[in-house]
């Protein structure tokens, strides 16, 4: 193989790749909005961690004036959360 042939080879190679990510661009593109979705919610996630007290005072604002709302919504997500708890156990 002289240099001609790796040059070639070599411009081949880039344009292929070219090829690839532009077809990987656009396959993603279907699946764009529910990431940026599920990075929002992440970063909600987050928020909360790192500001304990106004969360924990919404918390107990909702509790005083929808008892009921809050006493349901907290049976499913601790539904939910022994659910995936249970999962990740059998995933094991």
């Amino acid at each position: 193989m002289d240099n001609t042939d790796l040059l070639l080879r070599q411009q081949r190679l880039l344009l292929r790749s070219a090829q690839l990510r532009a077809n990987w661009a656009q396959q993603t593109q279907a699946i764009q909005a529910p990431v940026a979705l599920f990075d929002r919610a992440r970063s909600g996630v987050q928020w909360l961690y790192r500001h304990p007290v106004p969360s924990a005072a919404g918390l107990l604002a909702l509790a005083i004036w929808k008892p009921r709302r809050v006493l349901v919504w907290g049976r499913r997500l601790l539904g939910g959360w022994l659910t995936l708890q249970r999962l990740k156990e059998w995933l094991a």
